[in-house]
């Protein structure tokens, strides 16, 4: 871990099995923390904030610093892309394209720096001045998750750096790998002490600290709805400022009118991407009647072309799911859809090679005859499983579009751009695509509505996260009001 400005290990001793869950191998031992290592860091963190000289360093000066944790990464990114996929038995061509998407928002974020000036309000009165500043919001918690370790904490460091915070990290106890690369980068790019610090170990136990200690000012979480909600209960206890990204059931229309070849490759792209481990996710495939037969046809016979395997292997196009525990989730996940009537027109069940046994492998799988009111239709199961709803109207697309208790991002395929329009205008998403899905970048902003989530990330909002807003007002000839005599 990295407490102020220190490698250490936990004061417990205690240390965790990092496993390569493309064959259970132990990559790495990592030390495992425990609530006084959190609260050790935290202190270092407040007093960095406090009484260090970050928070009043130029920000030009702080952008020039977060220019070169990203020049860093890039001549780095070889190691870091391994180790990722090492973590999360993702493929090395997905990592490294991560590595080129994490320099390209530290770089977004430093130029940012000193851009973000004071606005000069028009006061009401004569001889006085009014500006609105923005300040950093002072010790950040920040907790990653294990599907994009590094990505994930890059839109988190990069702005809260930038604004002039310090803070305190804890990424995912299962994939912890790369995030200790990036604090040896940032050490080496010249980070004050104290400002940055790492801690290891599991969220009931040093996550749990974090969101809930007196001296942390925002909490900034990516996970499951269910952790979220216990971290929003938690920050009450001092009223911190929270950004939550809760993940989504996203929905995804594709009309008649669409260009079908589109259409089919981006409903794969959407969900076996990194086997469906992507809060972006399109896992609800929305499709209009007349066309449903063919789509589905298509789509299942490109679905078993698939070629499962090991990351490392340049042929393989989906690794493995990250854990035993989440495999038997995606698995029960599958078969509570058999049981409502759903029909599995491709996989769902584990692969039958022996020479994937050792890993947490699940076969891409598509679901059809589903309706809405299934339990698999409108809870996120987060693996490689595509289910299959028709409409029949625009309106019944937008309508079954809404109809979940997540809001994070939608796709709409169509070549009639009016309706394009009108369909992204009424659905309930923080992003919605037109003729693509899962494609972001660090200008625009990310977050979601209803239960995904709380705040933004990216953009320039992403950046005001991290931000308190003060109002400062001068008289410039001050004089008694005589209000009492």
């Amino acid at each position: 871990m990295f407490i102020n400005g220190e490698w250490v290990e936990a004061r417990s001793g205690q240390t965790r099995d990092i496993i390569n869950p493309y064959n259970q191998a132990v990559i790495a031992k990592a030390t495992e923390g425990q609530v006084a290592d959190m609260q050790e860091a935290i202190a270092a963190a407040r007093h960095a904030f406090d009484h260090g000289p970050w928070p009043q360093t130029p920000a030009t000066d702080r952008g020039k610093i977060v220019q070169t944790i990203a020049d860093f990464i890039q001549r780095d990114k070889a190691e870091l892309a391994e180790l990722e996929s090492l973590d999360t038995g993702k493929t090395l061509e997905e990592s490294r394209g991560d590595m080129d998407d994490i320099t390209a928002v530290f770089r977004y974020y430093a130029e940012l720096a000193d851009k973000d000036g004071a606005e000069t309000l028009d006061p009401p009165i004569a001889n006085a001045t009014s500006r609105v500043v923005r300040e950093p919001v002072g010790v950040c918690g920040q907790i990653t998750p294990w599907n994009y370790p590094l990505l994930q904490a890059s839109w988190k460091l990069a702005p809260a750096l930038v604004a002039g915070n310090t803070l305190i990290m804890k990424p995912s106890e299962i994939t912890p790998l790369s995030s200790v690369k990036v604090f040896e980068l940032m050490e080496e790019a010249g980070v004050p002490r104290g400002v940055v610090n790492l801690v290891l170990g599991s969220g009931n136990t040093v996550g749990a600290e974090l969101s809930a200690h007196q001296d942390v000012d925002l909490i900034s979480f990516t996970g499951g709805i269910e952790t979220g909600k216990r971290i929003m209960q938690a920050a009450s206890s001092n009223m911190k400022n929270i950004a939550l990204e809760l993940g989504g059931k996203n929905p995804n229309i594709v009309f008649a009118d669409a260009d079908f070849e589109t259409a089919v490759d981006q409903a794969m792209n959407a969900v076996f991407f990194h086997a469906g481990q992507v809060c972006s996710a399109g896992t609800r495939l929305i499709v209009e009647e007349s066309i449903h037969d063919a789509l589905v046809k298509e789509l299942v016979e490109r679905v078993r072309k698939i070629k499962l395997g090991d990351g490392f292997d340049e042929t393989t196009q989906m690794g493995p799911l990250i854990s035993a525990e989440h495999l038997n989730k995606v698995r029960r996940y599958v078969e509570t859809g058999r049981k409502e009537g759903a029909t599995v027109a491709v996989g769902g069940e584990r692969p039958d090679d022996p020479e994937l046994n050792d890993g947490f492998f699940y076969l891409p799988t598509v679901l059809t005859d589903c309706t809405t009111d299934m339990d698999v239709v409108q809870e996120e199961g987060f693996g490689p499983v595509i289910t299959v709803e028709t409409f029949s109207s625009e309106d019944e697309a937008v309508k079954l579009a809404n109809d979940s208790i997540y809001g994070l991002s939608g796709g709409v395929f169509t070549n009639d751009i009016g309706k394009a329009e009108r369909c992204v205008k009424k659905m309930r998403m923080g992003t919605v695509w037109i003729n693509e899905v899962n494609f972001y970048f660090p200008q625009a902003p990310w977050g979601g509505y209803k239960q995904s989530g709380i705040g933004r990330e990216l953009g320039k909002v992403g950046l005001e996260e991290y931000t308190e807003t003060k109002h400062i007002y001068q008289n410039l000839k001050p004089g008694p009001v005589n209000w009492f005599g």
